[in-house]
């Protein structure tokens, strides 16, 4: 277990059969843009890994605007080999993330497990998944990819500098927020809303409506890629540095922004008072000349951006009471109710 609660296991450790699980409908949510040499394959290897599986379960495949002919590839082989395949079409490509909850919201099943579309995860790895995530009745499992077969200078070594400062900011000790390969309770998916590019911090977003306890990472196989081109660069450091910014505010301060600009306000504005206070005992009391130094400037812009910074803590103050006044804007998520209303007098 790691430091805050998140379980690491061995692969495939402990695990009972598939027919012994808990009943549930699965479904597998794979986004992909410009993968048509990939769209046939991924049926096929999806319907094999899931041949024998004990409860019903659908793919769910979102073409992100490719501007190949993924899509068609994808509809034409599902009804070729009659699988429980859904073909989303996004009218153009919204990137990742936003295909991510476009499948997500079209999802049937109580259990989702979302993947990539290039075949470098392995549908075989989706039962075990599974098998972790209602055997210990968890919230997330997410893979870590232990063999990646990348290379190494563009992508393995971004990735372990990135998934570092990841866990030493937001407290979650995962070895691969990369990964796409994740297994999720849906109640609890459901609970976030993905944006931008936080489909790589899904276990820092889940952190603000469940326990790190109720999170697992397992071992999952990775493979190269054999068609197609990848779709990522170096561009995208700069993204998750920013993304990480956001993450970070709502992990935090989501139910009291008035703290956190509150707090940099008073000492933004207690520094410009004291700089002003300063400058005014020169001048009242020992008769200088205040008026051509720099700190005046200063103390003067302290104490307006301190006013500013705390005018808008009270602003955001006031619009996360409307959030959590509006529908499903509760600051909190109740697992589970046992009580029973009882009628009033």
């Amino acid at each position: 277990m790691g430091v805050t609660g998140v379980k690491v296991a061995a692969a495939g450790a402990g695990l009972p059969s598939p027919a012994h699980l808990p009943a549930h409908h699965l479904s597998v949510v794979v986004p992909m843009y410009n993968e048509v040499d990939n769209a046939a394959a991924l049926i096929d290897a999806v319907r094999t890994a899931l041949a024998a599986y004990p409860q019903p379960w659908e793919l769910v495949v979102v073409d992100d605007g490719s501007r190949d002919a993924t899509a068609a590839a994808l509809r034409r082989h599902a009804r070729a080999t009659g699988a429980p395949v859904r073909v989303i079409s996004l009218a153009r490509n919204f990137r990742q993330t936003a295909a991510m909850q476009a499948g997500i919201d079209a999802a049937q099943g109580d259990v989702i497990v979302t993947m990539d579309g290039d075949l470098q995860n392995d549908p075989r790895d989706i039962p075990r998944l599974v098998q972790r995530l209602l055997t210990e009745d968890l919230d997330i499992v997410a893979g870590w990819r232990v063999r990646r077969q990348d290379g190494f200078w563009l992508r393995r070594l971004p990735s372990q500098l990135a998934n570092r400062l990841i866990r030493r900011i937001t407290g979650l000790p995962f070895h691969d927020l990369g990964c796409s390969l994740k297994a999720f309770r849906a109640s609890v998916l459901r609970e976030v809303r993905l944006y931008g590019e936080m489909h790589r911090f899904i276990p820092a977003w889940l952190s603000t409506v469940t326990s790190p306890a109720r999170m697992a990472e397992e071992p999952v196989d990775h493979h190269p890629r054999l068609h197609g081109t990848s779709k990522y660069g170096l561009s995208r450091t700069l993204r998750v540095l920013v993304d990480l910014l956001a993450v970070t505010f709502f992990q935090r301060f989501a139910a009291r922004p008035g703290h956190f600009f509150g707090v940099i306000g008073l000492a933004v504005l207690g520094a410009g008072l004291a700089i002003l206070g300063y400058l005014g005992g020169l001048r009242l009391l020992l008769g200088e000349d205040i008026g051509g130094r720099p700190l005046l400037s200063l103390g003067f812009f302290c104490t307006i951006g301190g006013l500013q910074f705390l005018t808008t803590g009270v602003l955001a103050e006031l619009l996360i009471r409307i959030y959590y006044g509006a529908r499903h804007g509760q600051p909190y998520v109740v697992r589970q109710d046992d009580g029973r209303d009882e009628p009033r007098a």
